[in-house]
């Protein structure tokens, strides 16, 4: 059996078992009601877990099914444990999703990498796709679906395999998603207002291991910035190095209909960057006059230093791409209109339909573990197992292991802010209760290498059939095995590599962000 015959078969598997499962939705609903019932069964049972003066504390878990607790959980089901659940993280992720939603509806990100795309010179086509396709992650939609046939079609310029470009293209959009030059991204938002929610919910610390507090939105910013280096010089070494050399020997075609004309930038978008252009110089002065003005860092009266900008910095990011994203528009003559603005406004609110619908059952769900004292039980439990293999003196292993699961839980399960709200309550307060050096921060990085890292193998990713389509374009014949075994070099490359950083990081004491 060849080595595509049997990634075929693997990857059939992979499919099948990842169809079986249900959707993360469906999954919190069925915890809910069956951790309800579990709090009756379990409901009295007592406990104790260490605390940071060296003694313990008591905890004793909640019968959910009593009068009070039924009372509680509907009285707090629509605000509390939804809407104003963890300080409101949910209007945060949906106020940043604004800002990128104009940026995208204008044509603003589109037009970047077409104007980049085209004007890469040979010799750094490689690291320049695959760093663009990382920057390019911020808006999905403008990655896959530019980027990706782009570089195609730019080596198929150069006589080279178009599927070359292609797959150097999709590593950077999908296997570098978690890594940016620009801080507070949707993904930087979601995982790390999540990541507080987690921590705060079982008592656990939002702070470094040196005692610094987190800021959620950029407490990655550091890691994401010296990744988004690493991997795009690691994509192209092993475009170069593994892909290329393999898909130079085999046979493709380019369609009459594909010219590079189709991804040139229009003499309105041209224009629409100069006006963006000076949009950012608009924007970035306003933000520097609000951090240095009204926003500025003071000492209140208790002799804490507290820096409103950083608290408010997502608000100031998606002001920012607002902005740019107007200024664009309307150069560009893509908004006519104010109202334009607000209906791109409206159109990325309709693309959060299944957040809303996902984070009303997650939240209850975590709601319910915290009140009721489970989600305690399950961190005590799940600590003193990996307390009694040891673990707990060797916290790098735990980093390691939880990549690995990670990954693995990803081949299966698509989304990453599904697979987020059902790993991050049990592994965040968990690791952290086995070695306090196993800090949200750090959890949350880890999950992101992991999670990012195996996108590109998966066939439960959700633009896994359209990148199949446009390889399929110079290579009929191309089969869903046959992309995934193109992309296994990049996966596994990516993931030991971003490991050893995130390691690197740790084991030097280097904060991940600010």
């Amino acid at each position: 059996m060849t080595e595509i015959a049997e990634a075929n078969e693997k990857i059939s598997f992979i499919e099948r078992v990842g169809k079986k499962i249900p959707d993360p939705v469906i999954i919190f609903m069925f915890l809910l009601a069956f951790c309800l019932v579990l709090t009756a069964m379990v409901g009295g049972l007592s406990f104790e877990t260490p605390n940071a003066g060296g003694g313990f504390t008591s905890h004793v878990i909640k019968d959910m099914t009593e009068t009070e607790n039924v009372r509680w959980l509907f009285d707090n089901a629509l605000v509390n444990n939804w809407l104003a659940f963890g300080n409101g993280v949910l209007g945060v992720i949906l106020i940043v999703m604004l800002g990128v939603g104009v940026a995208e509806s204008s044509g603003l990100l589109t037009a970047i990498i077409k104007k980049l795309g085209t004007k890469l010179p040979d010799r750094f086509l490689a690291p320049a796709i695959v760093f663009l396709g990382i920057m390019s992650s911020i808006a999905t939609d403008a990655g896959y679906l530019v980027l990706i046939p782009l570089a195609g079609l730019l080596y198929a310029g150069l006589g080279k395999n178009p599927l070359i470009g292609m797959a150097a293209a999709f590593a950077g959009v999908s296997a570098g998603f978690s890594a940016n030059l620009i801080p507070a991204t949707p993904v930087d938002v979601i995982i790390g207002m999540n990541a507080q929610v987690f921590a705060e919910a079982q008592g656990v610390p939002f702070e470094r291991a040196d005692g610094t507090p987190l800021t959620p939105a950029t407490m990655h910013y550091y890691f994401i910035f010296a990744s988004t280096f690493l991997l795009a010089g690691l994509g192209a070494w092993v475009t170069n190095r593994f892909v290329a050399p393999r898909l130079e020997k085999m046979d493709y075609q380019v369609p009459e209909d594909i010219s590079i004309s189709d991804f040139e930038t229009t003499a309105e978008e041209s224009r629409g960057l100069k006006a963006a252009l000076l949009g950012l110089v608009v924007a970035l002065g306003l933000v520097a006059f609000l951090a240095l003005g009204p926003l500025a860092t003071f000492t209140d009266e208790t002799g804490r230093t507290v820096s409103p900008y950083l608290n408010n910095v997502i608000l100031l990011i998606a002001m920012v791409f607002i902005i740019v994203g107007v200024s664009f528009g309307f150069a560009a003559k893509k908004f006519s209109s104010m109202m334009d603005v607000v209906q791109a406004m409206v159109g990325q609110m309709n693309t959060m339909g299944y957040i809303l619908v996902l984070t009303f059952f997650c939240y209850n769900f975590l709601g319910l573990l915290a009140h009721s004292g489970l989600g305690t039980y399950v961190t005590y439990l799940g600590a003193s197992f990996l307390q009694m293999l040891g673990l707990q003196e060797f916290p790098i292993l735990l980093i390691i292991g939880f990549v690995i699961t990670t990954a693995l839980i990803n081949l299966f399960v698509g989304g990453l802010t599904s697979k987020w709200m059902l790993l991050g309550p049990i592994f965040i307060p968990m690791l952290y209760a086995v070695n306090p050096e196993m800090t949200p921060d750090l959890v949350a990085a880890a999950y992101r290498v992991a999670d990012s890292s195996t996108n590109i193998i998966t066939p439960m990713m959700s633009y896994a059939g359209v990148i199949l389509a446009f390889m399929r374009k110079y290579k009929p014949d191309l089969s869903f095995g046959d992309m995934i075994f193109m992309m296994v070099p990049y996966s596994v490359a990516f993931m030991i590599v971003w490991t050893t950083l995130l390691v690197c990081f740790f084991a030097f004491g280097i904060p991940l962000g600010f």
